[in-house]
């Protein structure tokens, strides 16, 4: 029985959680309780400045760590937004706000400023929280907590499920949340996300500190707070799904500019890309590099829902693409800094490949010894790039430099610089 096994067994763990039953959060049999409704009832949603300040200045004079959510709408709406946001606070109660109605939280955001923040996933919240100005300077992931604990399920139902002993409700993930107004079950969904989240935290955090890895949580959740916001992504239309298939440059032109065309329409609609063409249409036409609108419009996703104009605006795309010159055609692959794919190892660097395989076995079985996903152990880039450039004198304190660099964090330099070490130094040059 693995350590996250024996936490999930331990009815010790498992806290009530201010919600009913007051004795624990498992019937007589020992069997899950439902959470159907929040301890206080569903809160009315906030969506005008005189509420939003109530809520500010209740939530500013709570105690503790505030746990927080937010609820977008991907597959229906273009971006990330948020259309709402969850919190909760000892002595606050639970709050819904409608980002939509309320645009600006920073005033918000302030007043938790140096709170402790409390996300499932948190790395998913965050950008759709940045932007309507909410910004953790401290923070814990429970997420991350369970993965550093070795829960083998870590989504927030199983989470709460196996640790407090409560089954959440779920079926509301995946809706529309631009909504408005939002329904009555969908709210008490939204609710129940951060009902038991604080109590998840504070059980997590025991069992991190019992395994003897709780300050290397704490690293992780220093580093996903103080890290800034991501670069945008260099050329997104190479992440079309079913891209493999395309092989020519001339066809990449195409999906480039057939993707950039949706892109434009969806943003200016503010509806998912995916319903203004989806990416299999696009890769089809590309495939088929069609002449005309009526060649467009046999070809599969393009012509039993699309009217005549939107045929011609996706030809034009086409013909933009079929008339570049070879020059301004997109290379075949995205220009990467640092090693090649592994795949390409054996031919290019041999040595190379031999240290990589030697690596990932010793990461493996850390991992493994650890009980936590050997991602999380240390970022699989760092371990690339260390076995296609070791450094010259190999041993822990060159490979922990190294590590260091490419954005290990001190726990993880400390348990995997050794490992490493031997690895390389077992099958290198």
């Amino acid at each position: 029985m693995t350590d996250a096994q024996e936490t999930a067994a331990d009815s010790s763990l498992r806290t009530t959680g201010g919600a009913p039953p007051d004795d624990g959060g498992t019937s007589d049999t020992g069997a899950p309780i439902p959470l159907l409704e929040p301890r206080e009832g569903i809160p009315p949603v906030i969506a005008d400045a005189d509420a939003l300040d109530r809520v500010v200045a209740a939530f500013a004079a709570g105690s503790g760590p505030v746990a927080v959510d937010a609820e977008r709408a991907s597959g229906y709406r273009y971006g990330q937004r948020a259309y709402l946001v969850q919190l909760r606070r000892e002595g606050a109660g639970t709050a819904l706000i409608d980002p939509v109605a309320c645009p600006d939280l920073s005033g918000l955001g302030e007043a938790l400023s140096g709170v402790e923040w409390v996300l499932h996933a948190a790395t998913q919240d965050l950008p759709c929280l940045r932007e309507i100005g909410m910004v953790p300077t401290r923070l814990f992931d429970t997420e991350l907590a369970g993965r550093l604990a070795g829960f083998p399920r870590v989504g927030l139902g199983a989470m709460v499920e196996n640790v407090l002993g409560f089954v959440l409700e779920k079926g509301h993930s995946a809706v529309d949340w631009s909504t408005r107004p939002l329904p009555e079950p969908w709210l008490r969904y939204a609710a129940l996300d951060v009902e038991l989240l604080v109590d998840l935290r504070d059980a997590l955090e025991k069992e991190l500190d019992r395994q003897g890895k709780l300050d290397w949580a704490l690293q992780e959740f220093d580093a996903i707070a103080s890290a800034p916001p991501p670069e945008p992504r260099k050329d997104p239309w190479r992440r079309t799904s079913g891209m493999h298939k395309v092989r020519r440059r001339r066809q990449l032109a195409v999906v480039r500019e057939l993707w950039q065309a949706r892109d434009r329409i969806a943003r200016r609609r503010d509806v998912s890309p995916g319903k203004v063409l989806p990416d299999a249409a696009i890769v089809e036409a590309a495939l088929a590099l069609p002449s005309n609108v009526h060649a467009l419009a046999a070809l599969n996703g393009f012509g039993h829902r699309a009217g005549r104009r939107q045929l011609e605006q996706w030809q034009a795309a086409v013909d933009r693409a079929r008339a570049l010159p070879e020059s301004e055609l997109p290379q075949q692959g995205q220009q990467v800094t640092g090693p090649p794919p592994p795949r390409a190892w054996a031919d290019k660097d041999p040595a190379a490949a031999a240290r990589l395989t030697a690596a990932r076995a010793a990461v493996s079985a850390l991992a493994e010894r650890l009980t936590m996903p050997q991602e999380n152990l240390v970022s699989p880039d760092a371990v690339r790039r260390l076995c296609w450039e070791p450094p010259r004198v190999i041993d822990p304190e060159s490979v922990g430099a190294a590590l260091a660099g490419f954005g290990a964090r001190p726990w993880q330099v400390e348990q995997v610089a050794p490992v490493l070490a031997d690895a390389l130094r077992g099958k290198g040059a």
